[in-house]
């Protein structure tokens, strides 16, 4: 991890039970911080919305579960098992399970991230 990650406060979540939201909205960026907040936490899986400051990123890992990345906000460089792939605003990808990824902010960007526990 390059970064600090901060998380805010995720304590506010059911005010988003059947509302109308914008998710780059839940989420401010930090300078020289990747910022994440969870907005669901269950057995079945997880979304949680990151902050990436430019230049900032997580260092490669594996995860046991398939993740959705989907870029709210600006542009990131995603390497899943040596492959890079360039998001932007309004694109996705999926991370399979057990396969080595990391993440870079070309610029600053925000993500969904949505992970499925099965």
């Amino acid at each position: 991890m390059m970064g600090m990650v901060r998380n805010q406060n995720s304590a506010n979540t059911g005010k988003l039970v059947a509302q109308t939201t914008n998710l780059a909205n839940l989420i401010d960026y930090q300078e020289g911080s990747i910022v994440s907040r969870t907005i669901i936490d269950k057995k079945a899986g997880t979304l949680t919305l990151f902050a990436f400051d430019e230049g900032q990123g997580l260092s490669e890992h594996t995860a046991p579960y398939d993740a959705l990345v989907y870029i709210l906000d600006g542009e990131a460089d995603i390497v899943i098992s040596g492959k890079h792939i360039q998001l932007k605003k309004g694109e996705m990808t999926i991370m399979p399970a057990n396969e080595p990824h990391a993440l870079k902010a070309v610029t600053r960007f925000k993500m969904l991230l949505t992970m499925i526990h099965s």
